[in-house]
């Protein structure tokens, strides 16, 4: 199969397109022609060996743990799904190796859902990841209707869909976004902040008794920020900062769940949920979709088109 690997850790120039061995499909697992793969922060943060001291990674490393595809093989356990069936996958592994950027990866069945029928396959590799991230984060702080919930770089991958599900529970989103994707914000039903200095002050025009919550998907000073406007400051949640807990608000690290997964495809094919797709790449330019994730400013997701014919 051709898949983009890396033989040690590196950034974007370290991506080489390659023909490597079809993966093996373990018990509990299915293997998956992909049609396409997402691409998170995370694939060139694990590629670089950030997380080097905590996870096992085996090179040739394929980086990648968002796909959609279908269904070719089964692990011979693998009842919960059929030869055939369309798929999206969080398809994150306890070690680094074998990711979605390649024309086959076997993937636990505990990570995949069905497709939803209503995205095609780039915006449905989109989705995975970067959905159930923004859904646990939403789940952790129990955001419902009523609230009135700030989102940090709420036009972003995660983001993007954190005021989705935030609105469709009801709450009430003020979303922090460059001028130019204002407009972009408001269609998702959010209340647009420029962020930077002055964020305090803004988030305060809008919300003079503060907000309920906080989801910060970029780091910086957004859980400062947050805590500074929040009614309860523990109520923040934080995908980027690890230290959050020692401020009294919550670390999300997202776990692969077919149930969130499920949750996010019913919203998808109710309408209530869409995936927007900033940028498409050919498998053979992963590189050039790592550099510009890199380059931050992202409206959605960036993907990769491995087979989306």
């Amino acid at each position: 199969m051709k898949a983009i690997a890396l033989q040690q850790y590196g950034g974007p120039e370290a991506l080489e397109l390659r023909e490597l061995p079809d993966p093996k499909v373990a018990p509990g697992e299915v293997l998956v022609r992909v049609k396409a793969a997402g691409v998170n922060p995370g694939d060139w943060k694990i590629a670089a060996g950030h997380l080097d001291s905590v996870m096992e990674t085996h090179f040739p490393f394929i980086p990648g743990w968002e796909v959609s595809g279908i269904v070719e093989a089964r692990g011979f356990d693998a009842t919960e799904f059929e030869v055939g069936d369309e798929v999206v996958g969080y398809i994150w592994k306890d070690w680094a190796q074998n990711g979605g950027y390649a024309e086959l990866v076997s993937a636990p069945v505990r990570t995949l859902a069905r497709k939803p029928k209503s995205l095609t396959w780039s915006q449905a590799a989109g989705l995975p990841l970067a959905g159930v991230t923004a859904y646990q984060a939403i789940q952790r702080l129990d955001i419902s209707k009523g609230d009135t919930v700030l989102i940090h770089a709420a036009s972003g991958g995660v983001g993007s869909f954190g005021v989705q599900i935030a609105v469709a529970r009801g709450a009430r989103v003020i979303g922090t976004a460059g001028a130019r994707n204002h407009d972009y914000l408001r269609g998702l039903g959010a209340e647009p902040v420029t962020y930077g200095d002055g964020l305090t002050e803004r988030v305060r025009e809008l919300a003079p008794d503060g907000v309920d919550a906080a989801l910060d998907f970029v780091g910086g000073d957004a859980v400062a920020v947050s805590q500074n406007v929040l009614k309860n400051p523990d109520r923040v949640a934080s995908i980027v900062d690890a230290t959050i807990a020692d401020k009294g608000g919550h670390h999300v690290w997202a776990r692969p769940n077919p149930d969130d997964l499920g949750a996010l495809r019913a919203l998808a094919d109710s309408g209530q949920l869409s995936v927007t797709i900033d940028r498409t790449f050919p498998l053979a330019e992963a590189a050039d979709a790592w550099r510009a994730i890199q380059a931050g400013h992202t409206r959605g997701k960036i993907v990769l088109d491995v087979d989306a014919n």
